[in-house]
């Protein structure tokens, strides 16, 4: 009569912690998918990329997906990521750097939800940071920038001083063509839109040929600028030949929807860890975009050459 109390008392603990570990999706299986964005997803460029991603996850995995917009606080984040949570959501983008500080106060709270987010140096065992190599994909467009100046002059109008992929674009201006001055300005803003357009005149009346608006909600206002004053321009994160196939010579395209659903893809096949992972052209995530019409075949196929060389080997053709 002991020996079976026992074993009932066992098969009851066995069960209760059987359930417990089913509950606890300790594979990784994705349940439900939540955004947060600190500006909008309408900015034709960084937002809206993330949000195919996140509406290509959704299709990919039959899941529901939940959005918020306009979300850049601690407070806001604390707020949103608990709605989340009791939706059911199990995994979780914040998709901008600012989303690693308020994640890490979070983390140990919601272990059982993954975070992710973008270009930060927090970390943990359910926070993921995804890092773009930004730096070489500004280099190949200043390449193409430096060889497609008329009057030597290129203009830089960055969203703030310490985007790699200026200083990218910066040396490889010089590397193809050493008499191109490069102008630099910064609105310290992704999407004052305002303020880029100064900085787009000034540089205008200065000279200006090939203009490269590193930034958010204003690149394409600046490209349709350069297109009106019959000038060139680089996109931004996203392929914007669209807007002008005779004005954007290419683009510095960041396949963030693709990383998205990598992402996805690998928590729900329990493969996504914690840590700081940097991707660029080797993972097929970073690219230039469509080439303008304008570029010379015989450039566009040595760009191409170069990108090839730089996936293999790891160095740009300054460093070779």
């Amino acid at each position: 009569m002991h020996s079976l109390k026992n074993n009932i008392i066992f098969l009851i603990i066995f069960s209760i912690s059987l359930t417990l570990l089913t509950g606890c999706n300790s594979d990784g299986e994705i349940d439900k998918v939540g955004m947060l964005v600190e500006h909008s997803i309408n900015d034709q460029t960084w937002g809206s990329q993330g949000y195919q991603g996140l509406l290509q996850i959704k299709d990919d995995h039959d899941v529901d997906v939940f959005l918020k917009e306009g979300i850049d606080s601690q407070s806001e984040v604390t707020e949103a990521v608990d709605e989340f949570v009791h939706q059911g959501v199990n995994l979780i983008f914040g998709h901008s750097s600012i989303y690693g500080k308020y994640f890490d106060n979070l983390k140990d709270t919601y272990p059982e939800v993954q975070f992710v987010y973008f270009n930060g140096a927090y970390e943990g065992n359910n926070l993921t940071s995804l890092h773009f190599d930004s730096n070489a994909m500004g280099f190949f467009a200043g390449m193409v920038a430096g060889e497609m100046t008329n009057n030597n002059q290129v203009g830089v109008i960055g969203a703030f001083e310490w985007q790699p992929e200026i200083e990218g674009f910066f040396e490889g201006v010089n590397y193809q063509n050493s008499d191109a001055k490069v102008m630099v300005n910064f609105v310290n803003d992704w999407d004052n839109v305002d303020r880029a357009e100064e900085i787009f005149n000034n540089m205008n009346e200065a000279g200006a040929d090939v203009f490269y608006p590193a930034g958010d909600s204003f690149s394409s206002s600046i490209i349709k600028r350069a297109k009106e004053s019959s000038k060139y321009a680089i996109g931004f994160v996203t392929d914007q030949a669209y807007l002008g196939e005779s004005t954007v010579l290419t683009s510095t395209v960041q396949h963030v929807d693709k990383l998205y659903v990598r992402a996805a893809d690998q928590f729900n096949e329990g493969e996504l860890t914690g840590g700081i992972f940097t991707y660029d052209f080797q993972d097929d995530v970073v690219s230039l975009g469509t080439f303008s019409p304008q570029v010379p075949k015989s450039f566009q196929k040595e760009i191409k050459k170069e990108i090839e060389k730089y996936k293999k080997t790891g160095l740009l053709p300054n460093e070779r």
